[in-house]
Parts: structure tokens; C-alpha cells; sequence
């Protein structure tokens, strides 16, 4: 029997265009936050690093705080759109305040700046916008493979976003002066694009009325009330979530480590235009393999063996590149990055779709419907995980002795510490995630317990 389909391509494409909103926030803070703030603000990396980990505290509350509140959300443009929709200006204001750190100001101030909006975007506005935009994924369809498909989709839009980002962000600033200024205007143009992309996401797909989404008893069931404490605790006794919010963390910690690639390429190889070049091997192989991953899903008639299969291979290419890195060739660090990103791109694909067959086995085992509430997890790993990696980030800098201020040269207890941060605890990470993911076997824990039930 052919599954229902409820989405078309317009739909697709809408949404998943979503993500170059969540880009222009995630890739531009990830990738040049540190190194602004290091370098034309002349701030001390390891307390921006020490900033950063407090922050999370407040994250770690917020997300599940607002997925519980999604969960409780009936409007008229339904559950999850409104949150994906206005806390996005939030963002948008806030994003653009981190990268106009006043320079006539004294440090504690700059110091206490920062943090507040800081603060505000990760736990806050982008924390709703986040868990709201993911949570879609289970409210728009119920088809499997449309979830993939979307998904897939979402990351597209994402990579293409960040590769752009990457490559374009230096020029763009020394365009604009290769100063403060130019940073506030560089953040203004990105803030411009996010608001324009989140909102034509947000209007180009609808939710499914709720009674579309289950039967009747699971309406029923969205209608009964329950404390957040208990959310948590549905959450806690689902493995697949634990399981799915490790990958999450140590995903992140891979991005944010990969990120200290703007010090890698500036003061290892001496030339940070090559950023874009290994910005391009990270993400057009990605890129690529998104737009196969639905029809490899389907065919395989499963996400659970291409996900830690990929995963693997992605270990063995960061394994070769940090070969490659001690051989001194530039060009085949860049080739096996793309294949190290190769192999992630089907967990990177489906991943929505492993989170909403989380869920399935939360509603299958407890007869509770708690989708805002377990795709907290997307913007909680996302937060924690890249804002814990940059904080460490940061601490390992100050800790080798990184010099503040845009100097020319480093000195060589920096260059061995960006060499273990940007090439061996990214391999390391990726066989994490490997062994994490064979026991994330999801879609056979459902389909048992469907067959218990009939």
C-alpha cells in the first residue's frame, strides 16, 4: 500500500529553505564569533570561552521549557509556526549586537555586552525558533519517506548557507574596512537575508490539523495535561533520545572544532583565504549526498545501517587527513575532508526523521504525544554541544598562549594546540558518533512494538 504523500514540491523546498535563517545565525557565530571578538575587539579568548559555558546553564533550562510549550501550543497557524516566526526578529537583533561590541568601551563592559546578548539568543530567540523549525518535521507529514525527504532538504539549504558564509565573510569585511564597522555591516546584511528566509519558510508549508496527525485517542491524548517535569521525565526513559542527544553533542563539538579552522588556516598554513577552499570540500560533497539520501533511504528501507556505515567512513577520512595535514599537502587534506564528509551526510539527512521515529516510540510506549518536547533535543545538542566546543575552544587558546589583537605570527605551543584542535579531536568525535549509532537502531524498536499491538 503506497504511503499518503502531503506534501508537494513547493512545500519541500519552502521548507527546508528555513535553514538558511538558522545558518546566518549558527554558521556565522561558529565560524567568526571567536575570532572577531579575539582579534578586532581584542578580547581575551579564554574568558569569552569561560562566558560561553555559563551561558549553557541557561540553555539547558530554555529548551526543554519551550518544546514543553509548543507541545501546549493551538493557534491558528498551529503549534509550532508561530514559534518558528517571531523569535526569529529576536535573533535578528541580537545576532547583530554580538558583532557591534561598542570599541570606546572598557573590557568589563565589552565582557558583560557580549554575554547579555549572548545570553538572549542562544537560551531565548533562537532556542524557540530552533525546536519550533525541527518539530515541523512530525507536523507537516506523517509519510516517512517525506521526512527524509525534507530533511535532507533542510541540510542542503544549510550546508550551501555555511560554505557561503565561510567563503565570503573574510572578503566581505575587509570590503568593508577590516574593522568594527565592517563586521556591523557584514552581520546587518546576514540578519537582512535570515528574516527574509525564516519568514517565506515559515508561510510555505501548514501543519496538519491535529486529528490529521493521529486518531482520535491521540488527540485525546494531546489534550491531557502533563507538567513539564513529567515531559522530562518521558524524555529520560525514551533510550533513543539519550542516544540521539549524544550525537547531537559531539556533532556540534566536531563543527565547533572544525570552526577553529579560521586560526587553523590564519596561523598554521598562513593564508585564511584557503578557509573557503576547505569550506567547500566540508560541504559540497554534503551538499551532493543530501539529495541522494532519500532514495538511498528508500531503497535500503532504512536509516539505521547507511547512518553508522557513513559514519565510519567519516572516521576513516579525518583519520587520512590528519595524514595528510603532517605530510604538508593541502591538496589531499581537501580531498579526504570531502570524503570524511561524504559519509556523514546520510545521518545529517535523516536525522529529523531518526527524531521523529524517537517520538513514535515515546507515543508507542507511553501513549503520550511529545513532539516540541523531544525536538528539544536538536536545539539543545546544537547549543550545548557548539557552545561547549567553542568555550573549550577558546580555553585551549589562552592555555597555549594565543596572543589577542590581529598579530602576524603565533607562538609554536599555539600552532601544536591547533593542530590537536582542528585535526585529531574531530576524528575522534566522528568514531564517537560511529559507535553511538549502532545502537541507535530505532525503526526496529517501533516496528516490534506495532507488532505486539496487533
Amino acid at each position: 500500500m503506497t504511503e499518503k504523500r502531503y506534501l508537494n514540491w513547493y512545500n519541500k523546498v519552502g521548507y527546508g529553505s528555513g535553514d538558511i535563517a538558522g545558518n546566518v545565525v549558527y554558521a556565522f557565530l561558529t565560524f567568526f564569533v571567536m575570532i572577531y571578538l579575539s582579534d578586532t575587539i581584542g578580547l581575551n579568548t579564554g574568558i569569552v570561552g569561560t562566558l560561553m559555558a555559563v551561558a549553557k546553564i541557561f540553555d539547558g533550562v530554555s529548551d526543554v521549557i519551550f518544546g514543553s510549550l509548543i507541545d501546549k501550543t493551538h493557534t491558528k497557524m498551529g503549534k509550532a509556526r508561530p514559534w518558528m516566526l517571531w523569535p526569529y526578529l529576536g535573533c535578528g537583533v541580537c545576532l547583530f549586537a554580538i558583532f557591534s561590541i561598542p570599541t570606546s568601551w572598557g573590557q568589563t563592559a565589552q565582557y558583560a555586552f557580549f554575554f547579555i546578548f549572548y545570553v538572549m539568543l542562544n537560551a531565548g530567540f533562537y532556542t524557540a525558533n530552533n525546536i519550533a523549525y525541527s518539530a515541523l518535521t512530525a507536523l507537516i507529514t506523517k509519510n516517512e519517506n517525506e521526512r527524509v525527504q525534507i530533511g535532507s532538504l533542510r541540510f542542503v539549504f544549510a550546508f550551501t548557507t555555511s560554505t557561503i558564509i565561510q567563503a565570503v565573510t573574510f572578503g566581505l569585511v575587509e570590503h568593508f574596512g577590516n574593522d568594527a564597522a565592517a563586521w556591523r555591516i557584514v552581520a546587518l546584511i546576514y540578519v537582512v537575508l535570515g528574516i527574509i528566509s525564516n519568514t517565506l519558510s515559515v508561510l510555505s508549508v501548514k501543519e496538519l490539523p491535529e486529528d490529521e496527525n493521529e486518531n482520535k485517542k491521540a488527540v485525546d491524548t494531546l489534550e491531557e495535561k502533563y507538567t513539564l517535569r513529567e515531559a522530562v521525565s518521558l524524555l529520560i526513559k525514551n533510550k533513543f533520545y539519550l542516544l540521539i542527544l549524544g550525537v547531537y553533542l559531539l556533532t556540534q563539538l566536531y563543527t565547533a572544532f572544525t570552526g577553529v579552522g579560521t586560526y587553523y588556516m590564519t596561523y598554521v598554513l598562513g593564508d585564511k583565504e584557503l578557509m573557503g577552499y576547505f569550506a567547500t570540500a566540508l560541504n559540497v560533497p554534503m551538499i551532493i549526498g543530501l539529495l541522494l539520501v532519500p532514495t538511498i533511504v528508500a531503497k535500503l528501507g532504512g536509516m539505521y545501517k547507511i547512518n553508522y556505515s557513513g559514519y565510519a567512513l567519516a572516521t576513516v577520512g579525518r583519520i587520512l587527513v590528519i595524514v595528510a595535514a603532517y605530510l604538508g599537502s593541502v591538496p589531499m587534506m581537501l580531498a579526504f575532508t570531502a570524503v570524511a564528509s561524504l559519509g556523514m551526510c546520510p545521518l545529517q539527512g535523516d536525522l529529523n526523521a531518526v527524531i521523529a521515529s524517537a517520538s513514535d516510540y515515546t507515543y508507542l510506549t507511553t501513549g503520550k504525544r511529545i513532539d516540541g518536547t523531544m525536538y528539544s533535543c536538536t536545539s539543545l545538542g546544537v547549543k550545548i554541544g557548539g557552545g561547549l566546543g567553542t568555550a573549550i575552544s577558546g580555553w585551549l587558546l589562552a592555555a597555549s598562549g594565543f596572543i589577542e589583537g590581529g598579530v602576524a605570527t603565533q607562538p609554536e605551543s599555539v600552532l601544536t594546540m591547533l593542530n590537536v584542535m582542528y585535526l585529531w579531536l574531530p576524528m575522534i568525535f566522528c568514531a564517537l558518533v560511529t559507535f553511538l549509532l549502532t545502537k541507535l537502531n530505532v525503526e526496529k524498536a517501533n516496528a516490534k512494538l506495532l507488532e505486539a499491538k496487533n
